[in-house]
């Protein structure tokens, strides 16, 4: 028997892919847990957005937004679901630090 097994690969090869699709599937349950547990990670952010005076992101996942400072190209502050708690949030921290508010001028994309 022992030498058939070493002559025929396909033995060999069926023992070893018993394993592959449950593994597999763990390895996926695991990531998937993550997710469920950690929740969206934001890492597909849209292009800049302006509305209300102000710059946002929006994640293109779970449609939070994050403000974003033009002149660094970054995203900046806590992420929130609600535009005005996060310009709230901004302005707050403007005012704390004695920045002036951001211009409200027209900007074309061009």
């Amino acid at each position: 028997m022992k030498s058939q097994e070493k002559q025929d690969p396909k033995l060999k090869k069926s023992k070893r892919s018993r394993w592959f699709w449950p593994m597999g599937l763990l390895a996926t349950g695991m990531a998937g847990a993550a997710v469920v547990f950690r929740g969206c990670w934001h890492s597909k952010m849209s292009w800049p957005v302006r509305s209300q005076g102000r710059a946002y992101q929006v994640c293109t996942g779970c449609g939070i937004k994050r403000l974003f400072d033009e002149d660094a190209f970054r995203g900046y502050g806590p992420y929130s679901y609600e535009l005005e708690r996060l310009i709230a949030y901004d302005r707050a921290r403007r005012s704390k630090h004695g920045a002036s508010e951001p211009s409200t001028e027209h900007r074309s994309a061009s």
